[in-house]
């Protein structure tokens, strides 16, 4: 009995992981199948040849992937953009949806105190514990950038170890 709920795991984990990432190939991969395997998508966005979907994936987020539809509703190509060459085109002054047009949208957000602004922070792959982060005004643009560290690899002191 344990052994088969097993089997089911791994096939469910197997399943989840192969939607993951558009398909390598898209020769004939229609706005349904894409759907199909990647389930719905956090935005989708006009374009002047047809649709932008996006897909924000992995865990905690270290994956946003950009797959662009012509006209008739077929993938035309993918694009994964949460990477350090897309974070230097981010600069002070841009809009809010201009970074959003970029990079999808951020992993995380945290209000700034006296009511200054939001961090946007960006987890991506690398081989550092860090991601990418953007400092939004009031008035909804970009105020600074750089890198940070998430929490998840910050050294806590409060933690005993005997």
């Amino acid at each position: 009995m344990q052994m088969r709920h097993l089997s089911w795991l791994g096939l469910l984990l197997l399943t989840a992981c192969s939607s993951y990432a558009p398909p390598a190939n898209l020769t004939a991969v229609d706005r349904e199948t894409l759907l199909a395997r990647m389930g719905p998508p956090d935005t989708e966005r006009q374009t002047a040849t047809g649709s932008r979907l996006e897909f924000p994936r992995g865990p905690m987020g270290h994956h946003t992937w950009f797959v662009y539809l012509d006209t008739a509703g077929r993938a035309t190509r993918t694009e994964q953009v949460l990477t350090e060459p897309n974070f230097n085109e981010i600069m002070p002054g841009m809009t809010q949806d201009e970074v959003r047009q970029r990079l999808g949208r951020p992993s995380e957000t945290q209000g700034l105190a006296r009511s200054r602004g939001v961090v946007w922070s960006y987890r991506y792959e690398n081989p550092f514990c860090q991601w990418f982060q953007v400092e939004m005004s009031q008035e909804q643009t970009v105020r600074s950038v750089g890198y940070g560290e998430p929490p998840e690899c910050q050294k806590r002191d409060d933690v005993f170890i005997p």
